[in-house]
């Protein structure tokens, strides 16, 4: 993006977690957010629920442009949330974490999704028995990633923010630490976890912390063994030039009304004009304080 109003740091990430990212797949940065844009961003998913649910049809009802794309009364699943309150907003363009995403596409980026997710342990749970996760990814390693100045980036990513605290019982979301760089079939890779369970790390965070990963990283939802609600507000970001996952476009009338410097992020206005970025390691993460 060439307009300097939107500051981004460059780079985000410290070295430690850049290593970290690499090695893994994935970083968690805590309290990646203020106590106050947590709990703001909390009230605005609660209230977006109660919306939703009172709506009579919640299955197919649409809230500012919201739907829920999983309806079960333990697990909500929200699809295109950038639209449903001005906290959710605040959030896909948080100026840090968008130079997360940047950091890892390797330049500028678009906003490809907007999800968030609400879940409370399924009933039919026993917590005795060993967990099973629905393991997935968005892209693999010989299609979207690529590696510049010795380090790895990937031109589909998430940012995670869970938006209450997650134990070791929470479900955080769990991921297969390294399947981000190893190719051939994922249910191979998926089947030497499960024989290893070593090898499938899990996110126990404080609220308002940020999972950072590329979508070629094999990860999945946690299993809540807890009482708690879980909550997670969901960017996902690419190049300026792909585009937006079905049905996650944003509306004419709400491009129209974004801020000009912010329209890029979210249309994907500079389409093939993608401005590149690269560090290395050892760079320091700029402090915008």
């Amino acid at each position: 993006m060439t307009d300097d109003s939107f500051k981004r740091p460059f780079p985000a990430l410290t070295p430690a977690q850049r290593y970290h990212l690499d090695v893994y797949g994935y970083v968690v940065v805590e309290n990646a957010l203020s106590e106050g844009e947590t709990s703001r961003l909390l009230e605005a998913m609660q209230r977006l629920k109660r919306d939703l649910l009172a709506s009579g049809d919640p299955a197919s009802a649409r809230v500012r442009n919201c739907s829920l794309s999983a309806h079960k009364p333990h697990h909500l699943h929200f699809a295109h949330i950038l639209e449903a309150d001005p906290a959710l907003f605040d959030y896909l363009t948080h100026p840090r974490l968008v130079g997360m995403a940047e950091e890892l596409v390797g330049g500028d980026v678009r906003l490809e999704e907007s999800e968030a997710v609400i879940n409370t342990r399924a009933p039919d749970t026993d917590v005795s028995a060993p967990p099973r996760y629905g393991f997935h990814v968005g892209t693999w390693p010989d299609v979207g990633t690529y590696t510049s100045n010795d380090l790895y980036h990937c031109t589909f990513v998430k940012t995670l923010t869970n938006l209450t605290e997650l134990g070791p019982d929470d479900g955080g979301t769990v991921c297969i630490a390294g399947s981000h760089k190893v190719g051939g079939p994922r249910e191979t890779i998926i089947e030497a976890a499960q024989a290893d369970p070593s090898l499938i790390h899990q996110v126990i965070a404080p609220a308002g912390s940020t999972l950072l990963f590329g979508e070629a990283l094999i990860h999945a939802t946690g299993q809540i063994r807890s009482e708690r609600e879980r909550c997670i507000v969901i960017g996902g970001y690419t190049p300026t030039m792909f585009q937006a996952w079905n049905g996650q476009e944003p509306s004419a009338e709400f491009v129209e009304q974004t801020p000009d410097h912010l329209k890029p992020l979210i249309s994907g206005s500079h389409k093939w004009r993608w401005q590149q970025r690269r560090r290395t390691l050892a760079t320091p993460a700029e402090d915008m304080s």
